[in-house]
């Protein structure tokens, strides 16, 4: 179990072989990204250099947005695919002043860091606590389903990958955006030497994190399904058309579904 003092650390070296059988891993992941809140954005920024907001416009393009269409972001952290779904909706001139996007996420304390972004931009965005694998939606309620760099953390994905299919309409789409590993062997060499080894330590003396945030990263991609059985989910979940789109020698890719 996971300790209840705020001092200690959610991830240890024997939780972290395969954190994704931790019978626990729903509180663990949940009290890591409580911790790790504050500094969530510069950490994302300064360790993909850049790159992680690049990956979500281009999952914004892949979701092929139409006038008045509704979006619901889960797993939405601090905001930023939510307000990139936004402005896509903007740029269609569909939103006139009404929320056009949600953003959900299982992390109460990510929630205030989004909702004080999208004041600051002017944005109509709202946002709730709620879970992946049981959202407090209705049936058919929206147009698109996105998660972005969160399935991953998800206690069962394929339950996850129900509720998304659940609350679409036909005719939506399923946007994943998940880390990955490159297929090529050095490229994948050289990429683990940086996520292994240098981006822990960085990322945890910028955020001062104890709770383990930045060692579970790494391992929890190393460990993780890989991209044919994630497709194989979606397609399970009733969804058709899936493909995917590797971005960036495939350190991060976005699978794509619609709901017939």
């Amino acid at each position: 179990m996971v300790s209840s003092d705020p001092t200690s650390a959610a991830w240890d070296k024997s939780s972290l072989r395969d954190p994704h059988h931790a019978a626990d891993k729903r509180g663990r992941v949940q009290r890591m990204f409580a911790a790790i809140a504050p500094s969530y954005d510069l950490n994302n920024r300064l360790h993909s250099l850049g790159m992680d907001q690049r990956w979500r416009k281009k999952a914004v393009k892949l979701a092929k947005l139409k006038a008045g269409e509704r979006v619901v972001d889960v797993a939405c952290g601090t905001g930023d695919l939510t307000l990139q779904f936004e402005r896509g909706l903007k740029k269609l001139g569909s939103i006139d002043g009404s929320p056009g996007v949600l953003g959900v996420d299982f992390t109460y304390e990510m929630l205030p860091i989004a909702m004080r972004k999208a004041a600051g931009r002017g944005s109509s965005a709202r946002y709730i606590n709620g879970d992946a694998q049981g959202l407090p939606l209705a049936d058919g309620c929206c147009d698109v389903v996105s998660i972005a760099f969160g399935i991953r953390n998800v206690q069962e994905p394929e339950r996850a990958m129900r509720e998304f299919a659940r609350i679409l309409r036909p005719g939506g789409r399923v946007i994943v955006l998940e880390f990955s590993l490159p297929e090529n062997r050095v490229l994948r060499g050289m990429y683990n030497l940086y996520f292994r080894k240098i981006l822990p330590i960085s990322a945890t003396w910028i955020s001062g994190d104890k709770s383990g945030a930045y060692k579970y990263l790494p391992e929890s991609v190393n460990t993780f399904i890989g991209r044919d059985r994630m497709m194989q989910i979606m397609r399970e979940a009733g969804l058709s058309e899936v493909r995917q789109v590797a971005m960036t020698f495939g350190v991060c890719v976005c699978y794509i579904g619609v709901k017939l």
